[in-house]
């Protein structure tokens, strides 16, 4: 008997160290997350699309994304388009405003809005399936470089801006000529919701 207390004595002194080992003063360890995707958190405000009767045209609204990392859009479709672009409007060598495709994507900071403006970043619709007139309704299926979509509607609207030239060789301008960049404040735009 004396045999088996002095083992039971060991066990309980070896089970009292091996819990103590397991403690620990540095609080609860944080569990990691694991990031929503870019369509559940990157919303669009003030989507609007300029009415065209051919060629191009372009879409623009605000983009805002609640999440923690930033989301990066790598393309965009729309039923409108057989081909479309991400843009952003540069000047060039001979100091003229002109389109052409964003290299990277769209990146919409954590916590953050990107805008897309006339003059500036935008949505481009090339060689449209058919005119767009105001008060049309286009849609448009936004892909993220996690794979997750965000898909909304975006009213068309008459807009005498938004007229840069597009350098990316040959595409007829349609709706969309050559001309000088609208000023941003004359870009107010009807409110569409989000429509996922």
């Amino acid at each position: 008997m004396r045999r088996f207390t002095a083992r039971l004595g060991v066990l309980a002194g070896a089970a009292v160290l091996v819990l103590a080992g397991c403690g620990s003063d540095s609080g609860p360890t944080p569990v990691e997350q694991t990031p929503r995707p870019a369509g559940d958190v990157v919303t669009i405000e003030n989507a609007w699309v300029k009415a065209a009767p051919d060629g191009m045209s372009a879409a623009f609204g605000d983009l805002h994304n609640s999440g923690s990392q930033d989301a990066t859009i790598i393309s965009v479709t729309s039923p409108a388009s057989p081909a479309m672009e991400l843009h952003e409007t540069v000047q060039n060598a001979a100091g003229e405003m002109v389109m052409q495709p964003r290299r990277g994507g769209f990146v919409v900071p954590a916590g953050a809005t990107l805008s897309l403006r006339p003059g500036g970043d935008h949505f481009m619709l090339m060689d449209l399936a058919g005119p767009i007139a105001a008060g049309d309704e286009v849609t448009f299926t936004v892909t993220f470089s996690d794979r997750s979509t965000l898909t909304f509607t975006a009213p068309a609207k008459d807009y005498s801006g938004a007229n840069e030239t597009y350098e990316g060789g040959g595409m007829p301008m349609g709706g969309m000529g050559s001309g000088t960049p609208a000023p941003a404040a004359a870009t107010t735009a009807p409110t569409t919701a989000d429509a996922r």
